[in-house]
């Protein structure tokens, strides 16, 4: 298989990695918020911070943009990479607050799981914005992005079933499927961010 040459630009390859670290930290701090419920304003705080951070760094990435006379991959297609990794940071937000906001104060165990595979996919997405530059080490990370999207689809599914037959509060069960809905956009989000990598090395090939 035989690659284009990309524009040498370190930069921006260096801010996509930043924003992976960005959301990882995110991810990183979702999780731990599960964990620990002793801590949520803390880790609700971190989190609100990580998301002004990934703003910064989105704005950055697109003044280059504008300042750039040649881009290392086509300049929609880098200003899609950034708008959907700002979606997932922006769900993460959203879970956190949705905790806050309707009193969660213990997690049941697929909340856990589905934070631990958000997580995951952070590790992920990391690792295939890592790969940018030398367009290496991308199928194994973005191909896990998508196992995992897949195991917390059918998650999901089970925890709103289980919600339904087991729980009698109907403010309860409206608490819970609101939650596992945002968790279930972020984690679709995660895997949108994945294509938008795929399609941006599909044609760097």
């Amino acid at each position: 298989m035989t690659f284009r040459l990309l524009p040498r630009d370190g930069r921006f390859f260096e801010l996509f990695a930043s924003d992976g670290e960005n959301l990882h930290a995110a991810a990183r701090s979702l999780r731990a918020l599960v964990v620990d419920f002793d801590r949520l304003d803390e880790r609700v705080a971190e989190i609100q911070a990580l998301e002004k951070r990934g703003d910064e760094l989105d704005r950055e990435i697109t003044r280059r943009l504008d300042d750039a006379f040649v881009t290392p991959f086509d300049r929609e297609d880098i200003h899609e990479l950034v708008a959907r990794l700002d979606d997932v940071v922006d769900g993460i937000q959203a879970v956190a607050e949705t905790i806050v906001i309707y009193g969660i104060t213990a997690p049941t165990a697929e909340a856990r799981r589905l934070t631990e595979i958000l997580e995951e996919q952070s590790v992920q997405l990391l690792a295939a914005l890592r790969g940018l530059e030398r367009m290496k080490d991308l199928d194994v990370p973005l191909a896990a992005v998508h196992e995992l999207e897949h195991e917390a689809d059918g998650l999901s599914r089970s925890a709103v079933a289980r919600l339904f037959r087991d729980t009698a509060d109907a403010v309860e069960v409206i608490k819970w499927r609101d939650l596992y809905r945002v968790l279930e956009d972020t984690i679709d989000a995660a895997e949108d961010a994945a294509e938008a990598i795929e399609r941006m090395y599909h044609k760097t090939v």
